[in-house]
């Protein structure tokens, strides 16, 4: 991995696998619609990573796109996260992105406007 290569990464669980990946962890609570566990290689899937079902409803009734709305959004998750168990399985994949490259996969339509964009952030990757 070349110094300016980012550690940890984003991308759609749609696109194919690429060899610089690293690890690649699942960040949905759901499985992307369509997607053949198969063809997706996912190597971790920790769902108390993911957002609450409440607090994804309310980002998307909220217009997820707006600054303000996804600033709110950014927040109330890392509040989520900080509880006993979503905290153990972030400092699972902190240990992961230690250790070298790290894609973070999410079925978001845009993925920096997503919870993938705040985990990455989290882990020293943005």
């Amino acid at each position: 991995m070349s110094p300016s290569a980012p550690r940890v990464r984003l991308r759609r669980a749609y696109d194919p696998p690429e060899p610089g990946d690293g690890p690649r962890v699942l960040v949905d609570r759901l499985w992307p619609r369509g997607l053949a566990k198969a063809d997706a290689r996912v190597d971790e899937w920790p769902k108390p990573l993911t957002p609450s079902t409440g607090l994804r409803r309310w980002f998307h009734a909220a217009d997820g796109a707006s600054g303000e709305v996804f600033e709110e959004f950014r927040h109330r998750y890392e509040a989520e996260l900080a509880e006993p168990e979503a905290a153990g399985a972030l400092d699972r994949v902190r240990a992961l992105a230690r250790r070298g490259p790290l894609t973070l996969l999410t079925a978001a339509r845009d993925p920096e406007r997503s919870h993938a964009a705040v985990l990455r952030d989290l882990l020293g990757g943005g």
